[in-house]
């Protein structure tokens, strides 16, 4: 991937794709103090769904899928039309002939759930599969949780996804965004009739990216780069030689049973994994806050609060290992960091946050959401973010 964004970076630059370039590599800019971009009647935008974990899984999502059928159809037509001149069709008919056998692999209830959604749409099981299969192996991001002066803590991120799958020059948008955005929702997940925990997911979608479980804990995913990533995970699952689970169910596992901020940190460090990853995770406690690099098998590396040094009020995660450098057309980490340095702990809350999100380089043509929480509370608002020209590109 990383050579991929190089060669992308000299094709905008030759094609002059009606777009409006940044100065090379990057322009970042730290809005913080200069105005505010956090309006929380925004958040409305976005619609509250429940799925009850009590009802039968093969219903569970009929709601949510009924009403965003066409969205869910447009959005795997873009796939299709990407890959039709590279595979001649061929990929969606091996899709559908295929991938709706692989529901059979999924344990409960996510088979269930799966075929219920399929049902529901009428869309083809297969292309249901590839469509949450495909959130395991693209997403970069930008994670922070965070403590103010009271020790009170937040948990934020932008979910940046869509990288090369499409680029409109009418709109200025990469095409996977355009259609990912009217597809964004709010979910509380019901247990013996109670709030067990609120996320935020794409419709049809069955795994967490980020959740909240109020006085609990805060947990959001990012994507790890790496040699032996998703790709590999998926196709020792699929020829029977790993019992991994995906990344996204495991967060979701850790939501619906960890009771504590420290077992959620131990439940996410153990098992095996379809891809790599990076689980970000907040607690309700002045300290609280962990990055866990996973591999495959095991954590490769830990990072946590510190109270000991100036800046370890809060913690950031992009998507690069913390020991090491960032590509350089692809730094949020350097631009995050200088944001969340110059809000200064005394900023920390949902709009001090939102506003270092606002800024350049982690506001992006790639950003789809902002999802904001708050673990005492058990708030969460989700924003729909539409990069303006001038913008870099991811």
């Amino acid at each position: 991937m990383k050579s991929f964004l190089v060669v992308f970076a000299a094709i905008v630059s030759l094609s002059g794709a009606a777009y409006s370039p940044l100065p090379a590599p990057f322009t970042e800019h730290c809005i913080v103090g200069e105005k505010n971009e956090y309006d929380p009647t925004q958040a409305s935008k976005v619609p509250w769904f429940n799925i009850d974990l009590d009802a039968p899984a093969l219903h569970r999502w009929d709601e949510v899928a009924v009403h965003y059928k066409e969205e869910i159809k447009a959005l795997i037509s873009v796939i299709k039309n990407m890959t039709f001149p590279f595979f001649h069709g061929k990929l969606i008919q091996w899709v559908d002939q295929n991938m709706g056998n692989w529901d059979a692999k999924f344990t409960q209830p996510y088979q269930d759930e799966l075929k219920g959604i399929a049902a529901a749409t009428g869309i083809p099981l297969g292309e249901i599969v590839l469509y949450n299969a495909f959130y395991e192996i693209d997403a970069v991001c930008t994670s922070i949780v965070a403590e103010d002066l009271n020790n009170k803590l937040y948990h934020a991120r932008n979910l940046d996804f869509g990288l090369f799958l499409g680029w409109n020059p009418d709109t200025h948008d990469w095409m996977l965004p355009e259609k990912m955005r009217k597809m964004i929702v709010n979910v509380n997940w019901i247990k013996g009739g109670k709030t067990l925990f609120k996320s935020n997911n794409f419709a049809g979608y069955v795994g967490v990216y980020n959740a909240v479980k109020q006085g609990v804990f805060t947990l959001t995913a990012n994507e790890r780069y790496s040699v032996v990533g998703g790709y590999v995970g998926i196709i020792n699952w699929l020829l029977g030689s790993s019992s991994a689970n995906w990344m996204t169910f495991a967060t979701r596992e850790a939501m619906e049973t960890a009771s504590s901020y420290t077992q959620a940190v131990e439940m996410l460090s153990s098992g095996e994994l379809m891809s790599p990853a990076y689980f970000i995770i907040g607690g309700p406690e002045s300290g609280n806050g962990a990055v866990v690099s996973r591999g495959l098998k095991s954590v490769e590396a830990a990072v946590y609060m510190n109270r000991t040094d100036p800046n370890g009020w809060y913690v950031l995660e992009t998507n690069y290992d913390p020991d090491k450098a960032p590509l350089f057309i692809d730094d949020r980490r350097v631009p995050g960091n200088k944001c969340m340095q110059q809000m200064g702990r005394s900023g920390a809350g949902f709009q001090g946050i939102y506003n270092v999100l606002s800024s350049m380089t982690n506001f992006n043509k790639l950003t789809v959401y902002t999802v904001l929480m708050d673990v005492q509370t058990g708030a969460l608002e989700t924003y729909i973010r539409k990069c303006p020209d001038p913008c870099w590109p991811w």
